[in-house]
């Protein structure tokens, strides 16, 4: 060890003091150059040792902090550390009964004792700049000044001497951050030097009883509870889980990205001497907190399942699935191995959950009990029901891909396959066939409630309402992207044939009632005939229809502009033609009827009879005018 000796050779030793010279043994006459140098080293090392003893309870050493008051000297004292130790090893070999072994090895006993209550006081007295926030941005700022290729990748002692007792500083380095950074070179430094000189135990002792209360407290900071059972959790109500639940969303980002993530580095940075040491602190520190905090969803999975908890099921999962890499990373010691398996126990929990309640819900649609119809044939709760909660669940296709993968479509349903439509429909990844399958069942039980309508007219509309409100929700979501425009084509024009019908059930009385060949030569009674039964299927009809609905404004005045353009073709040329001779028999005008139909599909229900044209037309602008208004 000659280098360190000669290192040591020009620090200046104080003359022997009494304590000292009872220490070490006198130096015979033919000691060798050697021995010299060893015997110098162990000289230097008592020098610096006696004068910052902890144990002497009256001295300047016993109230303040080395590394603090002279780091300089604190760098001398580590250095004279280590070559007593040298100097130890020396003399074992020389002479293991050697004097000076026993002398040397009590200088090192306080030597530690000193260096144990330096790095108590550096952990204490920087709480709140290593905290963990402090560290992760010190090693990102350090990680993208080295290109380092592992997130947790050492600085070198050269590095760090820099830095502690350089005088170029980078400006951009906040004095947070500054402190930071001097704390944890510093810690470093003890720590090397305590486990080199074989008091590693009592470091890291120190290390996990401060940095352990550290990470718990954050925790509890940040809202997570410990270990909160099964049974407990059962018997909130769920806006109580789901407050819990949105804390947990909160914390479990800060606490990988910040907390695990920063006390993982701050851990390998100090104990880099030692790949087991630095594992042993970091699962002893974080492992319980971690193994509570990613167990808390598998928990929630556990719960009763409904419906209503199906967002939040998915909030967890994706939060789990976005955070697993670091997970995996922070915590990839074997003895951290129980934290990775809970954070992938959890989200396995998660996924089941959320099957299950997928095929709750198709179950709850297809056996939805209801029999009453909504009035005017609008659209029906469970349309709406199921649209907004399928175009809810299609914002989670990342979650909804992995976890639909693992549950393929179940054809075992009462639902004939033809309805489940073309695979050319959509593509064929799980989640679009899943989202499909469920809209088609929507489909299909809507078709047994329109057969609950006495109207057969009234049911296609009640058809057209549903679908046209299924297409829109389709389009203006995320469910577009799964089901693709041939399939928002294709049932536009469904919707194109739902209200066809209609019409074709709703007015052929009313158009029956006219010639075939509305320009023919006809007679006066028959004229006269063919006004009273047009009249009578006119009014009739528009007192049944004036409480039908059409929601969807564009559909409803589609409908209106079809059937205005159908009657008023066929009444306007039959009018033209037999007007003249049959006056005091026309109860409409032709002007008439597009008025009247411009109230309808409000449900606003028939406002009273229909007398004469002139009344109906003041009528049909009152009303017009009170709608305006």
């Amino acid at each position: 060890m000659p280098s360190k000796g000669m290192r040591n050779v020009f620090f200046k030793s104080p003359s022997p003091s009494p304590s000292r010279t009872a220490m070490i043994p006198p130096a015979s006459p033919s000691r060798t150059f050697s021995e010299s140098l060893m015997d110098e080293n162990i000289e230097i090392a008592e020098s610096l040792i006696t004068k910052w003893d902890s144990t002497n309870v009256s001295s300047y050493a016993n109230v303040t902090s080395l590394f603090h008051a002279d780091p300089h000297e604190a760098k001398q004292y580590l250095n004279s550390v280590r070559d007593l130790q040298a100097a130890m090893q020396h003399l074992v070999i020389e002479n293991s009964s050697s004097e000076q072994i026993v002398a040397a090895q009590n200088l090192m006993q306080l030597a530690m004792k000193r260096l144990e209550k330096e790095f108590y006081q550096i952990l204490s007295v920087n709480r709140a700049n290593l905290d963990p926030e402090s560290v992760s941005d010190r090693s990102s700022r350090s990680s993208a000044t080295r290109a380092s290729t592992s997130d947790f990748e050492e600085s070198d002692e050269s590095e760090e001497d820099e830095f502690r007792f350089g005088t170029e500083l980078d400006d951009s380095i906040s004095d947070v951050e500054r402190v930071s950074m001097i704390a944890m070179a510093d810690l470093k430094a003890i720590a090397d030097c305590m486990i080199s000189s074989g008091y590693g135990r009592e470091c890291v002792k120190i290390y996990k009883i401060i940095r352990k209360s550290i990470v718990d407290e954050s925790l509890y900071h940040l809202g997570v509870e410990r270990q909160i059972s099964l049974s407990h959790l059962q018997k909130m109500d769920w806006e109580m889980v789901e407050l819990k639940i949105k804390t947990w969303l909160n914390a479990v980002k800060v606490a990988v990205k910040t907390l695990f993530y920063g006390e993982r580095i701050l851990c390998d940075h100090v104990f880099s001497a030692s790949a087991s040491i630095r594992e042993s602190c970091f699962s002893e520190i974080s492992k319980e907190a971690a193994i509570s905090l990613f167990g808390f969803p598998e928990t929630v999975a556990k719960c009763k399942k409904t419906p209503e908890k199906m967002f939040r099921t998915l909030d967890l999962y994706e939060a789990i699935s976005d955070l697993l890499p670091e997970i995996q990373s922070i915590f990839s010691y074997g003895s951290t191995s129980t934290v990775r398996s809970q954070a992938i126990n959890s989200l396995i929990k998660l996924g089941d959950a959320v099957r299950t309640m997928l095929m709750d819900f198709e179950t709850a649609v297809q056996k939805d009990p209801s029999k009453a119809t909504v009035p005017g044939g609008g659209v029906h709760p469970l349309t709406r029901y199921v649209m907004n909660y399928i175009s809810l669940l299609a914002d989670y296709s990342g979650a909804l891909a992995d976890i639909v993968a693992d549950g393929p479509l179940n054809l075992q349903t009462p639902l004939p396959e033809s309805y489940f439509g073309s695979p050319s429909e959509v593509d064929d990844s799980p989640v679009s066939v899943r989202f499909a399958w469920l809209v088609l069942v929507l489909l299909c039980k809507l078709d047994g409630k329109a057969e609950l309508y006495k109207d057969v007219a009234l049911s296609y509309l009640f058809l057209a309402n549903n679908l046209q409100y299924v297409v829109a929700k389709v389009r203006s979501s995320n469910l577009k992207l799964y089901l693709g425009d041939d399939w928002v084509n294709k049932h536009e024009l469904k919707v194109k044939q739902y209200a066809s019908n209609y019409e074709r059930m709703g007015w052929s009385k009313v158009i029956s009632s006219l010639p075939e060949d509305p320009k023919a030569e006809i007679s006066l009674d028959q004229a006269r005939d063919c006004y009273k039964k047009f009249g009578a299927a006119f009014e009739a009809a528009y007192k049944k229809q004036s409480s039908w609905v059409v929601p969807d404004p564009k559909l409803r005045d589609e409908i209106k502009a079809s059937v205005a353009r159908k009657l008023g073709g066929a009444y306007g040329n039959f009018n033209e033609k037999n007007r003249g001779r049959s006056w005091s028999f026309v109860k409409f005008a032709p002007d008439d009827l597009g008025n009247y139909l411009s109230d309808l599909f409000y449900g606003n229900g028939s406002t009273g009879s229909i007398s004469s044209s002139s009344s109906s037309s003041t009528s049909s602008s009152h009303s017009r005018g009170r709608r305006g208004h």
